[in-house]
């Protein structure tokens, strides 16, 4: 044989062939024009060595732009510990996926029960599934499940201050599951409390998704919102930023039924916008209509500490039709990232990162507004990211910060900017960008100036 490690025989072949009609395995692609098949030599560099290939890859990695994040939107530049590849990489968790059989793999259950832990420690909630896809799909799982708990309603409302990309994805499986959106506007920065309230009073609505932080950077406060929601047999949903919940109020402090969210914030480098790694948590009365896996402790015969796959819904994978999710896989390498860096971290991490950040986001807010290229946007509180109007042109303004290796001035609406600062960014980082701001040749826009003056 050509391949001593291929499991089939010339034999085992033949009997295949034969069975299916065919002469050779070159009959299997018989189908395919022979004017597409490429026959010609392949252009290849001459062989090189193990050195000299590293060498040559890391001449092409430096011909890439690295530039430096002052931008969030959902997706943030946290600082990442060195050790949790290594500790991700062990056998035990690495390798181990849960099969039909799930206790025999003890590391997955183990890792999948902790980051389950953390994160309903974190939102406040009484469970949360093994982990969604990311945050917007786990956003229209909120969704379903708010349907599929309130039954006869057909409405969901979604604040206009919840990150763009959730709302589209939401728009989607809205889209293709019978369900109707409507939107409550956003009322000098944060969702208005009035016509979410006008909305609801209209009845058939399953459920109201608003932000915990908006797409402005403002924390929102939501008090009342779960009263009047649930006066109308309706479900809150949360769309949080798990890293703050370690400094702001959670949404079960605020009465919420379903959080979702990105748990991206937890550690995992950006990536160039993934794999990142969806939470969806709830309360215990909406626990059976939860997609996903959902992993409990108990003790084994010998009275040890064993781990057990305490709920998944058959309908997953049987009566998927029947099935308030058709997810039947999980984010579970990524989850198992965020159980390691929240265990290095631990609650005074976590609140220091925040503090950090918290300072570093007004520093830098402070003296953006001194360079007069900004005016503020909204009075209202911010944690690590804000907005700002911009009187330059946002195109102009972000290719000024690019030549200087800045991502940042990210246009949330027009005439609107974000910014965000991480525990990553220092005061000297911060003062260097605002003095080349101060000094490099931005033109003013007349026209938005002459338009605030009428």
């Amino acid at each position: 044989m050509a391949f001593a490690y291929f499991p089939h025989t010339e034999d085992d072949i033949r009997q295949m062939l034969d069975r299916i009609g065919a002469g050779t395995l070159e009959d299997l692609y018989s189908d395919v024009p022979a004017d597409v098949i490429y026959r010609k030599e392949y252009d290849l560099p001459d062989a090189m060595s193990e050195h000299e290939v590293r060498q040559y890859f890391e001449e092409l990695a430096e011909q890439n732009t690295s530039l430096f994040c002052l931008c969030g939107l959902g997706a943030y530049d946290h600082y990442s510990p060195a050790v949790i590849p290594h500790i991700i990489s062990r056998s035990e968790y690495l390798t181990a996926y849960t099969p039909y059989q799930p206790e025999v793999s003890q590391g997955t259950l183990r890792y999948i029960f902790e980051y389950q832990s953390m994160i309903t420690g974190l939102t406040g909630m009484d469970c949360t599934n093994a982990s969604m896809y990311d945050g917007a799909t786990a956003a229209a799982e909120a969704m379903m499940m708010a349907m599929a708990s309130t039954k006869k309603k057909t409405r969901v409302l979604l604040s206009e201050g919840l990150l763009p990309q959730v709302v589209e994805v939401v728009k989607t499986y809205a889209k293709f599951n019978g369900v109707q959106l409507g939107f409550i506007p956003c009322q000098d920065g944060v969702t208005s409390y009035g016509a979410m309230l006008a909305e609801v009073a209209a009845g058939d609505v399953a459920g109201v998704l608003v932000p915990g932080i908006n797409k402005y950077g403002i924390i929102e406060d939501l008090t009342g919102y779960a009263d009047a929601v649930h006066a109308q047999k309706g479900l809150l949903m949360v769309y949080s930023d798990p890293s703050s919940l370690a400094v702001i109020k959670t949404p079960g402090e605020w009465g919420a039924d379903i959080v979702c969210g990105d748990s991206q914030s937890l550690g995992i480098p950006l990536s160039y916008g993934g794999p990142y790694v969806g939470f969806l948590a709830c309360t215990k009365d909406h626990l059976r209509k939860l997609p996903g896996r959902i992993v409990g402790a108990t003790r084994d015969v010998d009275g040890k500490r064993a781990y057990v796959l305490t709920l998944q819904a058959r309908e997953q994978h049987i009566r998927r039709e029947k099935a308030t999710s058709n997810i039947c896989s999980n984010q579970s390498l990524m989850a198992l990232y965020v159980a390691v860096y929240m265990s290095l971290m631990g609650p005074e991490g976590l609140r220091k990162v925040n503090e950090l950040s918290y300072g570093g986001a007004h520093y830098l807010h402070d003296r953006l507004l001194e360079t007069g290229l900004f005016e503020e946007a909204f009075d209202k509180p911010f944690l690590k990211e804000f907005t700002l109007r911009s009187k330059v042109p946002a195109a102009q303004l972000q290719d000024a910060l690019m030549l200087i290796g800045v991502f940042g001035a990210v246009e949330v609406e027009e005439g609107l900017v974000n910014f965000c600062v991480t525990e990553k960014v220092s005061k000297e980082n911060i003062d260097a960008v605002v003095e080349y701001l101060t000094n490099c040749s931005l033109v003013i826009s007349s026209e938005r100036s002459e338009s605030r003056n009428l």
